[in-house]
């Protein structure tokens, strides 16, 4: 069956509109506490998003949908994506629920689901509530009287998740000395990552902590390191930390002012992990667009990368399926699942900066571990999602391509599982000559099926 309403990261679009309307925010709620209630006791889920301006009317919603059909719900109200999967767990809730739209601009919106784990829902499950909403089996379930549901408001939701979250860093550690740059995105974790750096002894310099609801992500957080590159030039920072308007994503600086992505950062700490007997079955997972650098890095370590599609969701399910303990995405999504069930900017922070308090070197050192092979990603906006193989003049330019480029590069072609874009990455030994490939597909593309061109 194919999925019409969720992603590779829940349901997701412009707010207001379909399918991030209060009209399917209800009957997800509806749907969701149908899945997920038990007959013999009273349910309970938890609901927390980040801080755009329509999750308010969509908190709204699914907590109406949820009470509606007898299940009580937990409004934790602005916290990070990883905080409403520990809350999850640590509550004993039947199913946790994220109003955010990670990355993107506040215009939009997205609903997703942790499971009483603190797991991501596997597709079957998300598919179970697709047909419960499309086929109407669930409109006359109407629980009347006392059968309604209850909302109550979680207050120190902010408190455990701190408490949390420090206690993954070493207890023989603190971070005194350390001058840090944090960028939050005006998002989810305006309050909790700042608090956190600083009872840990940091010296933090906060940007991106005031979220007036329309401000998230705007020129800031993870998609913009040059905004922490120059405070920390301006600062004399040791380095920068920026997250993502959900904060279960980060991205580095180093003290020169240098991005240092996703690869890097589980290169840093997968190869520290293998030191110290720590990284099970000597294996880190990883998406098909982390970089070779990263597999040769590893490798060279008496390591191993294994690969998955795109999204964090598919990088644990192979972490739970192979028993494998760390894995992540070059965007900055990292999962140590010693420590949460899903990808925690926070906590790979902590990690970090455990690694580099205990070596005594800066992130620059670090990061050298792993050389990157040259990349180049350029995304094509397009109108329809067709087959590449039915586009014979684009398959034929791509069998080129990977024949010029032979053993020393590669090319992924993909989609978007949350917007409307094809994504065309290629990996070489020149810049320039692998640049020129893609935009060259890209054109190709945008002549076809595509509207706009915009190199990433």
């Amino acid at each position: 069956m194919t999925k019409r309403l969720f992603g590779t990261d829940g349901v997701r679009g412009i707010a207001n509109m379909h399918p991030m309307t209060t009209e399917m925010a209800m009957q997800l709620g509806r749907a969701a506490a149908y899945v997920f209630k038990h007959d013999d006791r009273r349910s309970r889920i938890v609901i927390g998003k980040d801080t755009r301006l329509s999750g308010y009317m969509i908190e709204n919603a699914l907590a109406a949908g949820i009470c509606s059909m007898g299940v009580d719900v937990l409004l934790v109200g602005p916290l990070p994506t990883p905080g409403i999967a520990f809350l999850t767990a640590s509550m004993r809730a039947d199913a946790g629920v994220v109003i955010s739209a990670s990355h993107n601009p506040y215009q939009d919106n997205g609903i997703k689901f942790f499971a009483r784990d603190g797991f991501k829902l596997p597709d079957e499950v998300e598919l179970q509530i697709e047909d419960l909403i499309f086929s109407d089996r669930i409109n006359s379930l109407r629980p009347t009287a006392e059968a309604v549901g209850k909302a109550f408001r979680v207050d120190d939701a902010i408190g455990r998740y701190i408490v949390f979250v420090k206690n993954t860093f070493p207890k023989e550690l603190d971070l005194a000395g350390l001058r840090i740059v944090l960028d939050c995105a005006h998002g989810a974790a305006y309050r909790v990552a700042p608090a956190v750096l600083e009872e840990l002894g940091a010296e933090v310099f906060s940007y991106g902590v005031k979220p007036n609801g329309t401000n998230i992500n705007a020129g800031c957080g993870s998609t913009h390191p040059e905004v922490i590159a120059a405070a920390v030039h301006e600062h004399g920072a040791d380095l920068g930390i920026a997250l993502d308007g959900d904060a279960d994503r980060c991205i580095f600086v180093d003290e020169r002012g240098r991005e240092v992505d996703g690869d890097h950062i589980m290169a840093i700490c997968g190869l520290e992990m293998l030191k110290s007997d720590a990284l099970p079955q000597r294996t880190l997972v990883a998406t098909v667009m982390s970089n070779l650098g990263l597999d040769i890095a590893l490798r060279q370590a008496g390591g191993r990368v294994v690969k998955t599609d795109v999204g964090d969701r598919y990088v644990v399910e192979e972490m739970r399926r192979g028993g494998y303990g760390f894995g992540g995405e070059q965007s900055g999504h990292m999962v140590f699942l010693e420590h949460n069930t899903t990808g925690d900017g926070i906590i790979s922070a902590l990690q970090v900066l455990a690694i580099m308090q205990k070596t005594g070197k800066p992130l620059s050192e670090l990061a050298s571990v792993m050389t990157a092979l040259p990349q180049v990603l350029v995304n094509v906006r397009v109108r329809e999602r067709r087959n590449i193989q039915e586009l014979p003049e684009v398959a034929g330019l791509i069998a080129d391509v990977e024949a010029r480029l032979g053993d020393a590069g590669r090319v992924l072609i993909r989609y978007s599982g949350t917007e409307p874009l094809l994504r065309i990455m290629l990996e070489g030994r020149d810049q320039g000559e692998i640049t020129g490939m893609a935009n060259e597909i890209a054109r190709l593309v945008a002549g076809l099926i595509g509207e706009t061109t915009t190199g990433e």
